[in-house]
């Protein structure tokens, strides 16, 4: 599995220990130093089954400097997945990506079910 994290994100540190105290083999990859990409973000928004915009770090600065909250409803889903890819911090995080599976942000509840 892949684990994209911000290391110094609480919520990321919780959600690398919850996968640790079980046992849950894990590659990690810091997401501001190596973004998604556009096509590995279209892939992983067709396979969550999740809006985009649940994608989108909503809390972050970033995304609040950009003004996004007005700005992402005129834009395509192109345009927003183009955008995401252009900064790791705009991308809510962690994101869990397996095969069968993808996670986005750390949710214990919802972890335990599909994990």
């Amino acid at each position: 599995m892949l684990f994209l994290e911000y290391p110094p994100c609480s919520t990321c540190k919780k959600a690398k220990q919850y996968l640790l105290d079980r046992g849950i083999g894990f590659e990690c990859r810091h997401i501001k130093e190596q973004n998604p990409g556009y096509e590995e973000l279209r892939d992983w928004v067709a396979r969550s089954g999740l809006p985009l915009r649940r994608f989108f770090n909503t809390s972050g600065m970033l995304y609040q400097s950009l003004h996004l909250k007005d700005r992402l409803p005129e834009m395509s889903e192109e345009e927003q997945l183009r955008l995401l890819a252009t900064d790791g911090m705009l991308v809510r995080r962690p994101i869990l990506v397996r095969d069968d599976l993808v996670l986005v942000g750390f949710r214990p509840n919802e972890w335990d079910e599909k994990l």
